[in-house]
């Protein structure tokens, strides 16, 4: 699924029109992207957390000739799966909270 296919099941689902559908999720992406690059958690609850995290230096060797080059730190983007999208993908029941 892409993004204006997503965007058409969400515009069908919420019963709104596909440009206001476009609006909400650019929005939110958006939202995620700028919380996340300031270091921020954004946790959705039963979907998953977005969070950056720290990639420390490495050695990496170029496959074509063998050659071992330094790959910098870096800081990237980091999803986990919550409890109830792993168990949707399993295709599993979530158990329900006492």
């Amino acid at each position: 699924m892409n993004k204006s296919e997503l965007i058409e099941v969400a515009a069908k689902e919420a019963a709104i029109s596909k440009a206001a559908a476009e609006k909400a999720l650019s929005s939110m992406i958006g939202a995620v992207v700028k919380a996340v690059s300031k270091g921020d958690t954004v946790t959705l609850v039963g979907f998953g957390t977005f969070k950056s995290s720290k990639r420390a230096a490495r050695t990496g060797v170029n496959p074509k000739t063998g050659e071992k080059l330094k790959i910098a730190a870096t800081t990237v983007p980091r999803f986990t799966a919550g409890a109830a999208f792993k168990a949707a993908v399993a295709g599993k029941k979530l158990a329900k909270k006492k």
